[in-house]
């Protein structure tokens, strides 16, 4: 197996799509370190994974954690996938505090670590995965400044993307886009949130979107970006695969 899974370090590890990526990459053969606020389900992914997985309770958003662990585990492939879960409700019902609950955490985490990969910098070939939302190019009215946020995390990707080539760095950094799912935390509040809109039950609405995204699938699309060099680098995700972002 390539150095680049020697190590592996996910914000957002202990549930939905963080924990199936970090299972993903342990599968992988990295040894995987896994960053998240609730102890108790770090814990329990721990227990799953077994002792490749190393449990950090922390806030991902935090600039001296991500400069701290960037430098002390120097992570072939760093999975930036923490978030917050949007309050769902139309904009006039939204306060700058609700608005902006994903700029807070989503864009400001991607922020922080992509900052801390560039400064170490991380060894050529290293890779950094930045996880936005199909919500980035279709718009969320119901999430506040979710859809915004998440399109920022995409400009974020494509700077750092041309830092690494003028300092020749060797930096490869991907941006996955998965579409709106009730198998992950944020997703199952976009569902209830849009199905209660149009006055219809959830399953309705999950019917009508096709084949269903689960967390697996979105580990495995992780592994593989990382493994080939020449994907592009934005990918939307839905149930029926990928495909590159125009």
């Amino acid at each position: 197996m390539s150095d680049i899974f020697s190590t592996a370090v996910v914000t957002g590890a202990s549930r939905g799509f963080g924990r199936a990526i970090a299972a993903a990459l342990v599968d992988a053969g990295a040894d995987v370190v896994g960053i998240a606020r609730g102890e108790a389900d770090l814990a329990a992914t721990r227990r799953d994974l077994g002792g490749r997985f190393v449990p950090m309770v922390a806030d991902a958003t935090d600039d001296t954690l991500a400069r701290e662990v960037v430098h002390a585990r120097r992570p072939g492939v760093l999975v930036l996938n923490a978030g917050a879960v949007p309050h769902m409700a139309p904009v006039q019902e939204q306060t700058w505090e609700t608005f902006s609950r994903a700029w807070e955490v989503d864009t400001r985490h991607v922020l922080a670590w992509t900052r801390a990969a560039l400064l170490e910098p991380l060894a050529p070939g290293s890779v950094v995965v930045s996880i936005s939302s199909g919500a980035a190019l279709h718009g969320s009215p119901l999430s506040g400044g979710y859809a915004g946020a998440n399109a920022a995390i995409r400009h974020v990707r494509a700077y750092a993307a041309e830092e690494s080539d003028r300092a020749a760095l060797g930096i490869r950094f991907v941006t996955l886009l998965p579409q709106m799912t009730p198998t992950a935390g944020v997703g199952a509040a976009g569902v209830a949130g849009y199905a209660a809109r149009r006055g219809v039950d959830p399953d309705t609405l999950v019917a009508e979107m096709g084949t269903v995204l689960s967390p697996g699938a979105v580990g495995a699309a992780v592994v593989d970006l990382v493994k080939n060099p020449g994907a592009a680098p934005e990918q939307a995700i839905t149930g029926a695969g990928l495909r590159p972002v125009a």
